[in-house]
C-alpha cells in the first residue's frame, strides 16, 4: 500500500515537473544584456525600441508610468526630450474659466494614453482591453522572453483540430492559444532610424528590451550598488578574520 502511495505521488510529480519544463522549453530564449549580476541596458536597443512602442504599440496601448524626462536615460539630450514631448497634446487644466484645455507637452508629463479611460479603449476592441505596457515585463513569469516568444509566435493556420472564431488569432504562447491581438509586428513594418534590419526578430527584441526598461529604469544603479555592498561585506568579512585570528593568537600564548 505505501508503495503505490509512493508511485502515485511521484508520477505526480514528475507529471508537473514536466509540465513546467515543456513550458520552458517553448518560450524562445533570449540573451538579454540585462540579465544576470553584471546585466546592462544598451542604449541603441532601447532607442530603437522606443521607435518600435511610438510607431506601432502606441495607437493601442499606453505607457502611463513612463514620463519624457526618463528617456534622458536612453542616451537622449534634454533639448531632444522637450523637442519629443512638444509632438503630444496634453489635456490640462482647469483654467481660469474652468475650462480644460490642451497644451504641448512638457518633459515631466507621462506619455500619452491614445484612450482617454478603460472604458473607451474596451468599446474600441470589443470588450478586449489593451494593458498598459509600464510594467508588463514585471506582471508575468518569465516576462522578457514570453513576451518575445509571443509577439514572434503568430501563426497564420491553426491547427486542424483547433475552433478559431473570427476575428480572433492562433497563437501558442497565449493563454488558451487564441489571443484578440492581431500580430503587431511584421518584417519591415517601420523603417529603424539608425537603418538597423527591421525583421520581426529585431523589432520584438528592441520592444521587450525598452519594456523591461520602462518596468526597471533603476535596474543598473540597483545591481552597482549591490555590487558594491556585495566587495564591502568581502573586505569586512576579511578584516574580521584577520582581527580574529591576531587577538586569538595573543589569547594562546
Amino acid at each position: 500500500m505505501i508503495k503505490k502511495i509512493f508511485f502515485i505521488i511521484f508520477s505526480f510529480f514528475f507529471l508537473i515537473t514536466s509540465l513546467f519544463a515543456e513550458e520552458k522549453m517553448l518560450l524562445k530564449k533570449q540573451n538579454w544584456s540585462f540579465e544576470g549580476v553584471f546585466g546592462r541596458y544598451d542604449n541603441s536597443t532601447l532607442q530603437r525600441g522606443l521607435q518600435v512602442y511610438q510607431e506601432v504599440c502606441s495607437a493601442c496601448h499606453g505607457m502611463k508610468r513612463l514620463r519624457f524626462r526618463e528617456l534622458n536615460d536612453l542616451g537622449f539630450t534634454n533639448d531632444q526630450i522637450e523637442q519629443y514631448a512638444k509632438t503630444f497634446e496634453i489635456l490640462d487644466g482647469p483654467n481660469e474659466l474652468g475650462e480644460m484645455f490642451m497644451r504641448p507637452g512638457e518633459p515631466s508629463d507621462t506619455f500619452v494614453s491614445p484612450y482617454k479611460n478603460k472604458e473607451e479603449a474596451k468599446a474600441t476592441f470589443n470588450g478586449a482591453y489593451p494593458p498598459d505596457l509600464s510594467l508588463l515585463t514585471k506582471t508575468m513569469k518569465n516576462g522578457p522572453d514570453y513576451i518575445y516568444s509571443l509577439l514572434t509566435g503568430y501563426e497564420e493556420n491553426s491547427p486542424q483540430d483547433f475552433e478559431l472564431t473570427d476575428g480572433l488569432y492562433y497563437n501558442p504562447y497565449h493563454d488558451g492559444k487564441v489571443i484578440a491581438m492581431p500580430p503587431p509586428l511584421y518584417d519591415n513594418v517601420i523603417e529603424y532610424i539608425d537603418g538597423t534590419n527591421a525583421s520581426l526578430h529585431q523589432l520584438s527584441f528592441d520592444i521587450v528590451h525598452f519594456l523591461n526598461w520602462a518596468a526597471e529604469p533603476t535596474l543598473q544603479e540597483r545591481k552597482s550598488l549591490g555590487l558594491k555592498v556585495l566587495l564591502f561585506l568581502i573586505v569586512l568579512t576579511l578584516l574580521l578574520y584577520v582581527t580574529m585570528k591576531e587577538i586569538w593568537s595573543w589569547i594562546e600564548k
